[in-house]
């Protein structure tokens, strides 16, 4: 316990300690998020890596694009893309086409296989994030809302 702490009073919450509160509070999102992603990959299809997942969903929202577009997306080698693009492909989940304005090139996008996967999933983690909320009021959530939103503001340079 440092100097400061033990000067405190032991009923009222400083702002070091709320502030360790979030730090704590946030530790424990990223590690639920980590499981999330993990959950919704395999819900897509039980092979599918929660890296690729990421790709794939990308590709689904984005629409058509090369590879090198992708590795720039995610920061990866284009080696590394090329691999887990190859894994999507074995799964049915991405197609590649030839790029209608050079012929030389290839876009990637999601199947629809893997666009009806993904939708099918998203319906049903909606339906059980809404079902987990549903005490909250629409002031709450929006109020949350807008809270986190500032938060992720305030720590964008990180």
């Amino acid at each position: 316990m440092t100097a400061v702490s033990t000067t405190r009073s032991t009923t009222t919450r400083s702002r070091y300690d709320d502030l360790r509160a979030i730090e704590a509070e946030v530790g424990t999102l990223i590690r639920r998020v980590k499981r999330v992603i993990g959950e919704r990959a395999r819900e897509v299809h039980p092979d599918l890596h929660p890296m690729t997942f990421f790709i794939l969903t990308h590709l689904a929202k984005e629409g058509p694009m090369r590879g090198a577009d992708l590795s720039d997306a995610f920061g990866m080698d284009k080696g590394g893309v090329s691999r887990q693009v190859q894994a999507l492909v074995d799964l049915g989940l991405v197609v590649r086409m030839p790029d209608p304005e050079d012929r030389r090139a290839i876009l990637l996008d999601a199947s629809d296989e893997g666009r009806t996967r993904l939708d099918a999933m998203s319906r049903r983690r909606s339906d059980r994030f809404d079902a987990r909320l549903s005490d909250w009021s629409d002031e709450d959530l929006a109020t949350f809302s807008a809270q986190l939103s500032a938060y992720n503001t305030a720590l964008s340079d990180d």
